[in-house]
């Protein structure tokens, strides 16, 4: 047992201090960088806007689910479809909590390729469709509703940053976070020392090898680092772990389903061309150009042997169980909670929404469902999948403002009426 928990807390001690600096980092962006200063610069499908995209989703802390939503939003508040791919692919590979994660664990060479190949491939991913698919129809008019929260007090704003940072951010990616760093632990332990010594001699097929796990799994950037280190020590070279690091955390088999529903099977196809060109082309460059010993896991190769007698700092263990009591406040809020707390309104209808996974899905839901004719209250449950929906407005449009988001939706009756 004390082999197991040996690498988690070594990862912990060493992952603790930046994870915390991120979060506090995304919280700024969210509360002080309205949304619709991004889609404003993105209108067109040149590589300005290509390159803005890209530009402004590097740093944004959003996974691959969390994202899709965002993107289409932009989409119909005036984003072009080339800078919506730009945004789809640059925004999940990075973000600030993941680039300081990764200096931790695996080094700053890895930290400052990181966001360039994010950027290089999502620029080349924005420029293939806006060569290759011809210019879409007009999107709907933009609202000025999403702009309204950014008009409130300092001190607001301030508390906004902790309320999203530290709350919303964590009910997000803390789970996937900690799946991480377990099979980071169990990948330590369980998985020989020579598990790659066959694939090793073959970097591109390990790559490929990676590729094919990698592309359909749902990766947070933040949580694929300690996977990326423990399988380096494990043998795999620093290219395959890079492309671990850039395509796991690009998309999924539901991000994948709604972009090839919203935006075309053809720019489907594009978009994870250009994320397996992008992953693959800079894993061959780091292993074939640069030098190996830039990329070595120095943080956790430290805390992942047997046990040493090294002292952890104070700062270290003290940002470690300030981690874990904020990680399990956030996931307390987001899967203790019954839906059932508040009581049900007269005239409400309730809906299943499917391909929610995130704060960020949630809020987008709301956004819509709020926007609807007729509509005076909206509850949307992220852990049940549900939105409970007030007013006199027709249920027709209730389930086409869903769809529209990429989401699934059906009614699921009148939950009490007069």
């Amino acid at each position: 047992m004390q082999e197991y928990i040996m690498p988690f807390v070594g990862l912990l001690n060493e992952m603790s201090p930046y994870l915390l600096l991120g979060f506090l980092i995304a919280g700024v962006l969210h509360a002080f960088v309205p949304g619709r200063f991004y889609a404003r610069y993105l209108s067109r499908n040149d590589f300005r806007s290509v390159a803005c995209a890209a530009l402004f989703g590097v740093p944004l802390p959003l996974c691959s689910c969390g994202v899709i939503p965002t993107a289409m939003a932009m989409r119909r508040e005036g984003a072009s479809r080339a800078a919506t791919v730009s945004f789809l692919i640059a925004t999940p590979q990075t973000g600030v909590d993941s680039i300081l994660a990764t200096a931790a664990l695996l080094g700053l060479p890895f930290a400052l390729i990181r966001p360039v190949a994010a950027f290089v491939t999502a620029l080349f991913g924005g420029m293939l469709v806006g060569r290759v698919v011809r210019r879409s129809e007009a999107v709907a008019e933009s609202t000025a509703a999403e702009s309204e929260s950014f008009r409130r007090p300092f001190l607001e704003k301030c508390r906004e940053v902790f309320r999203y940072g530290f709350s919303e951010m964590m009910q997000d990616i803390g789970r996937w976070l900690l799946v991480g760093l377990l099979l980071a632990g169990a990948i330590t332990i369980f998985v020989p020392d020579d598990f790659f010594a066959v694939t090793g001699q073959h970097p591109l097929l390990e790559m490929l090898l990676v590729l094919g796990l990698s592309i359909p799994m749902y990766l947070c950037a933040t949580g694929s680092v300690p996977i990326a280190a423990a399988l380096m020590l494990k043998g795999l070279s620093p290219g395959a772990a890079f492309v671990l690091l850039m395509a796991g955390p690009a998309t999924n088999i539901a991000a994948i389903l709604v972009v090839g529903k919203v935006l075309g099977r053809r720019t489907l196809w594009l978009y994870l061309a250009a994320i397996i060109v992008g992953a693959v082309g800079f894993g061959l460059a780091i292993d074939t150009l640069l030098p190996a010993g830039w990329f070595q896991p120095r943080a956790f190769a430290a805390s992942a042997g047997h046990c040493t007698d090294a002292v952890v700092p104070w700062w270290k263990a003290a940002s470690s169980v300030l981690f874990l009591l904020l990680l399990t406040a956030a996931l307390v809020r987001r899967y203790g909670k019954s839906s059932n707390d508040k009581l049900v309104k007269p005239m409400e209808k309730r809906f299943r929404i499917e391909g929610m996974m995130c704060n960020h899905c949630k809020a987008h839901v709301e956004r819509a469902l709020s926007r609807v004719e007729g509509v005076t209250a909206v509850e949307v449950d992220l852990a049940a999948g549900t939105a409970r929906v007030e007013g006199k407005f027709e249920t027709e449009r209730i389930l086409s403002a869903v769809r529209e988001l990429g989401y699934g939706c059906s009614e699921q009756g009148t939950v009490n009426a007069r």
